[in-house]
């Protein structure tokens, strides 16, 4: 037990080194918190709603909370109640289960409110589209502002998409 308790000492972190903070992310963010201070008093609410995905999404949304894209110090909040919401961020195909939670959760944000379709699934339900159990794209059940493709959308196309967002909020 000694030995094990040694080994891991001397043999120090197992994580990884933070990626190199390039320029264009860097812009991205500041231009961002420029346009959110300027057009939401600083705070920018957003709700996502997984309506049928594979989880790939999810992981690059969750990917922008951390510690190397921190969007919250930009004034992005991921929030747990759509009473609470400027943007509905909706990502996967819109199961049958679903459509009913999704309609009631747009109706639940109040007005005025935005709507992403976050992946390709969201667009017109991707690879699950032939399901008879996917009614389709989210646009099939609510109105849908902007459309941020990928499989799965990296962060800094979410960044681009948060972006293009609020250019057009303006």
């Amino acid at each position: 037990m000694r030995r094990i308790l040694f080994e891991n000492i001397w043999k120090g972190p197992l994580t990884e080194p933070p990626p190199p903070d390039d320029a264009e992310t860097s812009a991205l963010k500041h231009a961002l918190k420029a346009r959110i201070d300027a057009i939401f008093a600083g705070s920018l609410a957003i709700r996502m709603v997984d309506a049928g995905s594979c989880n790939g999404c999810e992981l690059e949304i969750h990917a922008l909370s951390n510690p190397y894209y921190d969007l919250e110090r930009f004034g992005l909040k991921f929030v747990a109640s759509p009473r609470h919401a400027d943007v509905l961020l909706v990502t996967g195909p819109v199961t049958a289960n679903m459509r009913e939670a999704l309609r009631r959760t747009y109706d639940a944000t109040p007005a005025p409110k935005w709507v992403i379709a976050s992946g390709d699934c969201a667009r017109d339900g991707g690879l699950f589209k032939e399901s008879p159990a996917i009614v389709g794209g989210v646009a099939e059940v609510v109105p849908v502002d902007l459309h941020i493709p990928g499989c799965p959308p990296t962060p800094l196309q979410l960044i681009k998409g948060l972006l293009a967002l609020t250019g057009q909020a303006r």
